[in-house]
Parts: structure tokens; sequence; C-alpha cells
């Protein structure tokens, strides 16, 4: 089958030809963390200050995705890494396309986020670490996730019967039981602006 497949990436517009139009550099922020953490709502910020500022960026968040291009995925451990390996290739391709993709994503395991590292490259994965206490993210439950988790209604939940692996080495740290939305963006902006400023 692999025989009959023949890419034309090389004959269409280029890269750098895409981010010349939009006057941007294009990258992956992949936002990490607990259920809760704060990820969607940063990225849904950031998207917005971003798009102010005259970039164009695009979010890919776990539930938008699961609603539609992954609808036919579970959460076992097979479904969770396919989940984030075509979530990557979509990455690639926005990357491709000269847009900042902005990624809100559990991704509960430093081997999973690896992999999306590698297919996306590792100079185009911007890993951001949205960190709360478990706690202060079952507070919050906005999904009321957690209390079905611990009532035994969801099962494999990351936090409280699957683990989740910090990122041992993030670009940067979002401790959002400390720091409000608006320092958070702040924040990201401050640090991504280098990477995406052309």
């Amino acid at each position: 089958m692999a025989e009959n497949i023949h890419p034309i990436f090389d004959r269409l517009v280029s890269r750098s030809e895409r981010e010349q139009r939009l006057e941007q550099r294009s990258k992956v922020i992949w936002f990490t963390g607990l259920s809760g953490s704060g990820k969607s709502t940063i990225a849904q910020h950031l998207e917005r200050f971003l798009f102010e500022q005259g970039f164009f960026a695009q979010v890919l968040d776990g539930d938008n995705i699961r609603s539609g291009i992954n609808n036919n995925l579970g959460f076992s451990e097979v479904d969770r890494q396919e989940n984030i390996r075509r979530i990557a290739e979509v990455s690639r391709l926005y990357v491709q396309s000269g847009i900042i993709s902005i990624n809100s994503f559990i991704s509960p395991t430093i081997a999973i986020r690896q992999m999306a590292k590698e297919i996306i490259g590792a100079e185009d994965f911007i890993e951001i670490y949205v960190n709360a206490p478990l706690e202060v993210c079952e507070k919050r439950d906005v999904k009321g996730l957690y209390k079905k988790a611990r009532s035994g209604a969801i099962k494999g939940f990351t936090g409280i019967d699957a683990p989740y692996e910090a990122p041992e080495n993030p670009a940067l740290e979002i401790k959002t039981d400390e720091v409000g939305v608006e320092e958070a963006v702040k924040r990201v902006f401050n640090h991504i602006l280098p990477h995406i400023k052309l």
C-alpha cells in the first residue's frame, strides 16, 4: 500500500512563503496538565490575544477534537496514544501552513508528549505545563468529571486512577493556583513572542 502513496509536499507553496504572507513564524504551543488545571481557558484567551496582536493562531482542544476527527476513539491507553498522534499530525500540517497551533490536551505521559514532539519536530514544539494541584482541579471540576471518577462512573481518569506524568523540562510552567488568566496569558505570550515573531 505504502508504495502507492506519493506525497506532493515539495511541490506546494512552501512554509517560509506562507510565514512571510502571514508575517509570523509557525509553532505548536502544547499545553499539558490535569483536567481543570486551566489549559483550555488559557488557550482560548491566548488565541484571542494573539489575534488582537496581528498573529494568526488556531486552538486545538481536547473536547473539540474528540467530538469531530477523533470521535471514534475511547480512553484506553491505545486510543489515547492514537488521539495524540492524530492531533500531532494535524498540528504539523498547521505548522507547514504557517499557522500558530495552540494545543490544549491532558496528554498525560512523558512518552505520549515525546511522540507528539517527534511528529511535529522538536524545533516547532513549545511545551507549557499548566500546573494546578489535584485538589484545586477537583474543586473547580467544571465538567463534573472528578466527581464521576471518584464514584467509579468513569474508569481510567487521569489524576484519579490513571497517572499524570508532569513534564520534566517544560519550556514554561504556569501555576494556575497562583496566577490568574490574564497574567498566565501574558507570561505565555512573552515566552513565545521571540519564537513566533518573523
